[in-house]
């Protein structure tokens, strides 16, 4: 037996012309959630050298202090969504937070490794779940179209000012000591939980006879964990090394379970049929190809900034900071551009802005400037994900039914993970074959313009299915024009007869 819920709101039909402060309250609560999750990613990097030469780690126990969260966030996102749908977002959203909040604890008190690792996997698994409960409790509270555009486009915005602004405040606390990295979210997530048992709407629990798809649950959340750590381990063991192609194959014929599982199971984890829906396919492919690359550039500007010109990390994240800051700044006017020029529209201009700024980074060399080199790229960076990261997420859950609000959810977000760490990966083994074990200059910059290179491609390639989509959706829009009930041709008959009629009788 299974709950499905049916999400009780403070009169969410008038919402765009007037929020309510308790609908005002909901979403800031969520949104807190999301920007911490977004923080997590990128805060600890900066860190890194502080931790392992405190703790004795070595490069490749050091790499999983970031490799940890990104497997239990990408791994369990597909079931965190579903969990949502069937046992309540409220619920699955409070019990999430509050994990959260003890894992961070957790990690900043840690004295070992193995320990720090584990809190950070915990939080990974944590934020799988918050993610898209948050994300479909605002799908769920707010109607479509304006208002949940404008709602979707803030919480979306914070999202991406939590990643971006995390190295800036990952520069600051680490100054004072790289335990804060990991304590500073514990008094924010605790006040976001004490706000969202107040304010998160209760649901309306529904009784539904089924039963829950434990076999897809084990066969596709095994198969993204297997994937997410293939391909994190695969630059230490080598892409063509039997381990990785053997892990590969086994993901392949966990994949190929899945599908097969979800096809037959009365209720499946992933209903196969939502991708029937052209903007939540074409959604999850660009947000997997966007996050991706930007997550394999931001790699390559670090080593560039840090370790060819030789900033400090807190210089790097000042000269990131106007691209976190056009994010920040652009949430509140998004949803009403949206509503005017539609995802259609902005996804396409949002993703040419990155490809642009992607671009105008080859030119780096061994002496670039911050004004030549650095900041059109970062401008463009704001501009693109201002557009775009709203956008697509917005597309991920268009026309999408409440009861499946949060599979959608999970499904973008899993997206978002995978391509992170794939598109990482693959700018991780570039570099190491680029620049052949040289530490000089020239040897580096061998290895970042090809990775530069590969994460431009890769934003292309979403860039194109953005366009193709946009296309598209005119074409259907065009031929879904209502046909009017009277016959043109026969009106331009009986017009032509009239003529006749009247020049006959004048001559």
């Amino acid at each position: 037996m299974t709950t499905a819920t049916a999400t009780t709101t403070d009169d969410p039909s008038h919402a765009g012309a007037h929020w309510t402060p308790r609908l005002w309250g909901t979403l800031i609560v969520l949104c807190a959630a999301l920007f911490l999750d977004a923080l997590d990613i990128s805060m600890v990097g900066i860190a890194l050298p502080s931790i392992g030469s405190e703790l004795h780690l070595s490069t490749s126990t050091l790499q999983w202090v970031v490799s940890g969260y990104v497997l239990g966030y990408g791994g369990l996102l597909l079931l965190g969504g579903r969990t949502a749908d069937l046992l309540g977002r409220r619920r699955v959203f409070l019990t999430a937070l509050g994990v959260f909040a003890a894992a961070s604890l957790l990690g900043g008190l840690v004295d070992d490794g193995g320990l720090l690792i584990a809190a950070r996997f915990l939080k990974g698994v944590a934020a799988a779940f918050t993610a898209p409960a948050g994300l479909s409790i605002i799908t769920t509270t707010f109607p479509e179209g304006p208002a949940r555009n404008r709602a979707l486009s803030i919480y979306t915005t914070c999202g991406a000012s939590g990643f971006s602004l995390g190295l800036v405040l990952s520069g600051l606390l680490t100054a004072v000591g790289w335990r804060w990295t990991f304590l500073m979210p514990v008094p924010i997530a605790l006040l976001a939980l004490v706000f969202a048992v107040r304010l998160l709407p209760r649901p309306v629990e529904e009784k539904v006879t089924g039963r829950y798809d434990v076999l897809g649950a084990i066969t596709g959340t095994t198969a993204v964990l297997l994937l997410v750590f293939t391909v994190t381990e695969a630059q230490g063991a080598g892409w063509l090394s039997l381990r990785t192609l053997g892990s590969l194959a086994v993901v392949a014929l966990l994949a190929a379970a899945f599908l097969v599982v979800e096809s037959r199971t009365a209720h499946p984890l992933v209903r196969l049929g939502i991708f029937r829906n052209g903007s939540v396919a074409r959604a999850n492919v660009i947000a997997f190809a966007m996050t991706g690359a930007y997550g394999g550039f931001q790699f390559v500007v670090t080593l560039y900034l840090q370790d060819l010109l030789g900033w400090s990390a807190l210089t790097m994240a000042l000269g990131l900071l106007p691209a976190g800051a056009m994010i920040a700044l652009s949430a509140p006017f998004m949803g009403p551009v949206v509503d005017r020029f539609g995802t259609g529209r902005l996804l396409p201009i949002g993703l040419l802005a990155l490809v642009g700024a992607f671009a105008l980074f080859l030119r780096l060399d061994a002496h670039s400037s911050y004004p030549v080199l650095v900041l059109p790229s970062i401008v463009l960076l704001g501009v693109g994900f201002a557009l775009a990261f709203p956008s697509v997420n917005i597309a991920a859950t268009d026309g999408v039914a409440d009861e499946e609000q949060g599979l959608a959810s999970g499904l973008v977000n899993t997206a978002i993970q995978v391509g992170t760490a794939v598109v990482l990966a693959g700018a991780t083994a570039i570099i190491t074959a680029g620049s052949n074990g040289g530490t000089g200059a020239e040897a580096q910059l061998d290895g970042y313009r090809p990775a530069l290179l590969f994460v431009t491609g890769v934003a292309l390639v979403g860039l194109v299915i953005a366009v193709a989509g946009a296309a598209l959706d005119r074409r259907k829009k065009a031929t879904s024009l209502p046909v009017p009930d009277y016959d043109y041709l026969s009106v331009g008959r009986e017009d032509l007869a009239g003529r006749r009629d009247e020049i006959l009788s004048k001559s």
